[in-house]
């Protein structure tokens, strides 16, 4: 089963589109979120996801399998390979630290106040954890049906 996982891609950043889909599912993968054997999104459906060519998926697909982070099985889709090494403590919170830094000068330069900035960090993990509870719904459902007309 396909887990459900959020990305955000920023056609602004320095990083190419294909960057940032594989440094993200490296953080997935890293963190446990994602561990051994669990099948990634198909290459058209996260196309149609993240609204991006599918040869970036592609792209990145095919750059994390020759780092042996994923595997792709011909017919079945792409998969983690086997085991990972996940994040420590201290390595999650150097990559949080760093993306905090960014968010904190962003903020910074548009005179952003604290309290805002800390709002809307804590809205936009409220709205993941919903998109995650009604995926995670609608595949229970989805199952539900499947078995109910056999």
């Amino acid at each position: 089963m396909v887990k459900t996982l959020h990305f955000h891609i920023d056609p602004h950043a320095g990083a190419p589109v294909y960057r940032q889909l594989m440094d993200q599912l490296k953080y997935y993968v890293g963190s446990g979120a994602l561990r051994a054997g669990d099948q990634l999104p198909s290459i058209r459906e996260l196309a149609q996801i993240l609204s991006v060519n599918p040869t970036t998926i592609v792209k990145a697909y095919t750059e994390l399998e020759h780092e042996q982070v994923i595997e792709m099985r011909h017919g079945k889709g792409a998969f983690v390979s086997g085991p990972s090494l996940r994040m420590s403590q201290q390595e999650r919170e150097i990559a949080l630290r760093q993306l905090a830094r960014k968010v904190a000068v962003e903020a910074a330069q548009v005179g952003a106040s604290t309290d805002l900035v800390v709002r809307l960090v804590k809205e936009e993990i409220e709205d993941l954890e919903h998109q995650a509870a009604a995926a995670d719904l609608g595949r229970e459902s989805e199952a539900r049906r499947r078995i109910a007309h056999g």
